[in-house]
């Protein structure tokens, strides 16, 4: 059976704008590419990323309220349209791929792919269920075909939390550079700030939230004040915006801090920044760091697990400091503002989508 023939599942939730969403997007954009059919099975088909699925890409909306709620749908899809393999992403999808498949009873390829640190998310999960994921992932994941990681790090963390056994993981890094990223980062900003002639912009990218430690961000930005005249742009929605702004207020820098909140197109903005911050506690991979190092910006990150000293080959292409460092982070920044443009894209095509896709192609058997 040629690629061409085999049909591939991606199977996700919703299409909210973050990180894996993208990677989701990005898989299917470039398996089309490559002449393979393309399903993307959705609990839910909606959030700010729904309008961006690919051309070419059969979408099915279970039209359910949570993961475990799409088993039925998700069982139904597998008897009806039989794939030769299919994709999850996240804990809790792929412990419901895992169940979907063993119900329909079909001879689905099932590869399961673990985009975030098992152990930091169970730790800071509000509820029991994501408590409990390391337990579930245990069960879960022995009955798929393959398991992927997004880093290392991910990796080592999934076999010590979980127990998987480490020749059954295998570690493919996220496809996050496409040429859409290039094409879309030479677009205007409208903002004043980032105009010719205007001081240097800091920028963060992502979701309002305790993991990214945003507010060790402002900090940081508090300290570089004193000695730049720079400004803090901070791209991203979420239940911290309140705690944020009142930090800001707090540090009497609030007329230099800007947060627009999530936007459709953070390439542009990292294209002016004078440099790009990734200031989290934990990661699975980074792909907002990739995406900066791509457009040529000098980039700083936390030391975080997991992604960021890979990403950066332990500072050989970026700043590296302490996670929660104040101190460390407002120095990594001012030296990163000082540091040639364009000197990490080289070690971003690593990371292509052309060249990623090839490994899951091999992963998934077409």
């Amino acid at each position: 059976m040629k690629t061409g023939e085999k049909r591939i599942a991606l199977f996700f939730s919703f299409l909210h704008g973050g990180g894996v969403e993208r990677v989701i997007l990005n898989l299917a954009w470039g398996l089309v590419n490559k002449g393979v059919n393309v399903d993307l099975v959705l609990t839910r088909a909606e959030g700010a990323f729904a309008q961006q699925i690919p051309k070419g890409v059969r979408v099915f909306d279970l039209k359910a309220s949570r993961a475990i709620a799409s088993l039925p749908g998700l069982v139904g899809y597998l008897q009806r349209e039989t794939p030769y393999a299919l994709l999850s992403a996240v804990d809790h999808n792929n412990v419901v791929a895992v169940m979907a498949k063993k119900i329909a009873r079909v001879p689905v390829r099932l590869v399961v792919s673990v985009h975030g640190t098992l152990s930091k998310s169970a730790a800071h999960a509000p509820s029991l269920r994501g408590k409990l994921m390391p337990l579930w992932v245990r069960l879960a994941y022995h009955h798929a075909d393959a398991v992927v990681a997004v880093s290392d790090g991910v990796a080592q963390d999934l076999v010590v939390s979980a127990g998987i056994k480490p020749d059954n993981v295998k570690v493919i890094y996220n496809p996050v550079v496409t040429p859409d990223i290039l094409i879309k980062a030479e677009e205007e900003v409208e903002h004043p700030w980032f105009r010719n002639g205007e001081p240097p912009i800091i920028l963060g990218v992502g979701r309002l939230a305790l993991e990214k430690d945003f507010c060790t961000l402002i900090k940081a930005f508090a300290l570089v004040r004193k000695k730049y005249n720079a400004r803090l742009v901070i791209l991203g929605e979420g239940e911290e915006r309140p705690r944020l702004e009142a930090l800001a207020r707090e540090l009497s820098v609030s007329d230099e801090v800007f947060m627009p909140g999530f936007v459709q197109n953070p390439y542009k903005y990292m294209k002016r920044a004078g440099v790009f911050v990734l200031s989290s506690q934990w990661e699975g991979f980074g792909n907002v760091l990739v995406e900066a190092m791509a457009v040529g910006t000098p980039v700083v990150s936390t030391d975080c697990p997991s992604g960021p000293a890979e990403i950066l080959e332990d500072g050989r292409w970026g700043e590296i400091v302490p996670v929660g460092d104040v101190e460390a982070l407002a120095e990594g920044i001012i030296r990163a503002l000082h540091e040639p443009r364009g000197r990490a894209v080289v070690r971003a095509e690593e990371f292509s989508c052309e060249k990623i896709v090839e490994e899951y192609i091999e992963v998934l058997g077409i």
